[in-house]
């Protein structure tokens, strides 16, 4: 079993000394979780073949599913892709550093291992000072899925990664948690109009008011399994998310979904099963259960989306055998949570009135 160092770092001024030992590691090859502002990231070499199959194999992650390659200023961007069309440098003008992805048309330096064999690239500049540093002081483009197990819940300590990879890996930077708490938005500039693949830390709405057309591909939406031939994004195609327990989502009016929860609840207990609520605060004194948790408050979805993958592991921590939980209003930041919730459920959804 590899030796995993676990380093902390300062979030907002990171121990450069820290810094130049993970970034040996890329450099010579190896792979280094570290922190962004959404989740924990998996870091290697972008640029070379065998240490981005070194992520594929010690996540377990399917070779098909292409890795967001992370950069720490645009210029790199014109390196990565053969075509950088205006509407990504309104978008970086507007959202970079930060929870962005632009899909572009790959230029002949990125190889096929880091884009699961498509003609098209994966990037994003990460905002978190820690990210920032490490990329910069590789000096080479890194390429970082979330850091855990593949299908697993994201990682949003350095604890999670613990979890899953300690022994896979050769260093964690451990700057605690990520702030964002959900992965990237990540937008594919290579169709028309504008495709959003993914939900994440940068809003729909956010990109409807930069961009005068952009549409929501249906895998983003997460509400059925779909057949796709190709798969553009992470997150649109393999199992993700999931804790260990099964997972049922409920949907409706808050009234019907607080009955309908309870309900399944009752039942899964007759069946001797030890259940858990993921609820909200609004909802979290009506419920029975064996272990039940707040996401958050209804009406904060930014921290919705901080909780979420925290909370799913907490429940595998409890040791319960189903997890009923609530949804909600899918905008802003609760269209993240929700593709996240629906895919960890695999579409085991319940529409109530």
């Amino acid at each position: 079993m590899k030796q995993t160092i676990i380093l902390k770092v300062n979030p907002e001024k990171p121990e450069m000394a820290k810094i130049r030992a993970a970034a040996e590691v890329i450099q010579r090859g190896g792979l280094v979780a570290f922190p962004t502002e959404t989740v924990y990231g998996l870091g290697a070499n972008a640029l070379n073949p065998k240490a981005v199959a070194a992520i594929y194999a010690a996540k377990g992650r399917p070779l098909d599913n292409p890795i967001i390659v992370h950069v720490a200023n645009r210029e790199e961007v014109y390196r990565l892709s053969a075509n950088v069309p205006e509407t990504a440098k309104r978008l970086m003008d507007e959202f970079w550093p930060g929870p962005l992805t632009l899909v572009l048309k790959a230029s002949e330096v990125v190889p096929m291992a880091t884009t699961a064999g498509l003609d098209t690239v994966a990037i994003r500049m990460p905002s978190c000072q820690v990210a920032a540093a490490l990329i910069k002081e590789s000096s080479v483009p890194i390429a970082a899925p979330s850091a855990n197990l593949s299908g697993r819940p994201s990682p949003t300590t350095a604890e999670h990664v613990k979890q899953d990879l300690y022994g896979r890996i050769d260093i964690i930077l451990d700057a605690g948690y990520t702030r964002v708490g959900v992965e990237s938005t990540v937008l594919d500039l290579t169709s028309d109009p504008p495709q959003l693949l993914r939900p994440g830390g940068v809003p729909f709405e956010d990109l409807k008011r930069v961009l005068s057309r952009v549409e929501l591909h249906p895998a983003a939406l997460a509400e059925k399994s779909l057949r796709l031939a190709k798969v553009r994004s992470p997150g649109m195609k393999h199992k993700h998310y999931s804790p260990n327990a099964e997972v049922v989502v409920v949907e409706g009016s808050p009234e019907s979904v607080v009955r309908k929860v309870q309900e399944l609840v009752y039942d899964y207990k007759r069946l001797g099963k030890k259940v858990a609520v993921l609820g909200t605060d609004e909802s979290e004194p009506q419920y029975e259960a064996d272990v039940v948790k707040s996401i958050g408050s209804r009406e904060d979805l930014a921290g919705a989306a901080r909780n979420l993958f925290r909370l799913l592991r907490e429940f595998d921590e409890e040791g319960v055998d189903v997890i009923v939980a609530e949804g909600v209003a899918p905008k802003g930041l609760g269209l993240a949570v929700m593709n996240r919730l629906r895919r960890a459920s695999g579409f085991n959804i319940l529409r109530t009135g």
